[in-house]
C-alpha cells in the first residue's frame, strides 16, 4: 500500500508539472513566436533601391551627380564625346535652375538626364507628400526645359527608407544607388580616382559607378577610368540602357536587379 501510494502521488505530481509545461508552452508560442514571424516579414518585405544589376553582358554605367558647381561640366562632356561614352546625370532642382544650359548641353549629347532632388535633402526625413515635390518639382522643370520626362532618380547621399522606395516607384521612377564609389568627392587626386574605380572589388558586370561632376580631380582622372574600363572589356552604358525597365524583376539584398525567368 505504501508503495503505491508513493507511485500515485509520483505520476499525480508528473501530470501537474506536464501540465504547467504546456501552459508555459502556449503563452511562450502566444507572445514570442508571433513577433519572430513579424521580424522575418518585415526583412523580406523591405524596399531596396537598385544598386546593381545582374547581367551576363560586360557593361556597366557611369554616374555623375550634379548638385553644386559646373566649372568642369564642359570638360567632362568634351571626354566623353572623345571616348564616345554615354553616362548619367542626377542633377538637383538648384543646379538645373543654375546651370540650364548645361542641362540643355547634356541631354543634346545624348546622355541620361536623372532627377537628385529639388533640394538636397536626406528623403528619410521627409513626409511622402514631401518627397513627391522633391522628386516632381524638378521633374516638371526638367521636362519644360528640355521636353524630357525623367525616370531614374538617385536619393541624396544615398539616404532612403521603404516610403522612399514606394514613393519614387509611385512618380514613375527607378530608385538609383551605386555598388562602385570613386570617392572623387574626397579630393585625394586623381591616380586616387582611377585605381579605386578600375581595382573596384565590386566591379563586374552590370557595376554602377559613382562620380561627381563637380569634384576636384574628376576631370583629369575620367578619361583613364574610362581607358581602364575598356581595357577590363567593359562597354560603359547610361543606366537606363543598364537596368531591366517594367517591374519583371526581383532586387536581392545586396541591390542587385534580378530579371524575372520567362
Amino acid at each position: 500500500m505504501i508503495r503505491l501510494k508513493r507511485r500515485s502521488g509520483g505520476n499525480l505530481l508528473l501530470f501537474v508539472l506536464l501540465l504547467a509545461a504546456a501552459a508555459c508552452l502556449t503563452v511562450w508560442s502566444g507572445f514570442y513566436w508571433p513577433s519572430v514571424t513579424t521580424s522575418v516579414s518585415t526583412i523580406r518585405s523591405k524596399e531596396i533601391p537598385i544598386y546593381c544589376v545582374q547581367t551576363e553582358e560586360k557593361k556597366v554605367a557611369l554616374s555623375f551627380d550634379a548638385a553644386w558647381g559646373n566649372e568642369d561640366t564642359g570638360t567632362i562632356l568634351d571626354i566623353l564625346k572623345e571616348e564616345d561614352v554615354h553616362v548619367t546625370f542626377f542633377m538637383t532642382g538648384g543646379w538645373v535652375e543654375s546651370f540650364p544650359e548645361d542641362v540643355k548641353a547634356i541631354a543634346a549629347a545624348g546622355h541620361d538626364l536623372g532627377n537628385h532632388s529639388e533640394s538636397h535633402y536626406e528623403m528619410s526625413t521627409l513626409s511622402e507628400e514631401q518627397m513627391k515635390d522633391e522628386i516632381l518639382t524638378v521633374h516638371n522643370r526638367v521636362k519644360e526645359l528640355t521636353g524630357i520626362e525623367m525616370k531614374l532618380f538617385r536619393p541624396p547621399y544615398g539616404d532612403y527608407n521603404d516610403t522612399l522606395v514606394q514613393t519614387v516607384k509611385a512618380c514613375g521612377y527607378s530608385c538609383i544607388q551605386w555598388d562602385v564609389d570613386s570617392l572623387d568627392w574626397k579630393d585625394y587626386g586623381a591616380d586616387s580616382i582611377i585605381s579605386t574605380v578600375c581595382q573596384h572589388k565590386h566591379l563586374g558586370n552590370g557595376s554602377i559607378i559613382l562620380m561627381h561632376n563637380g569634384a576636384k580631380y574628376t576631370p583629369q582622372a575620367l578619361k583613364a577610368v574610362i581607358t581602364g574600363l575598356k581595357e577590363q572589356g567593359y562597354e560603359i552604358v547610361p543606366i537606363s540602357q543598364l537596368i531591366y525597365p517594367g517591374e519583371d524583376y526581383t532586387i536581392d539584398h545586396e541591390g542587385r536587379q534580378i530579371p524575372c525567368p520567362s
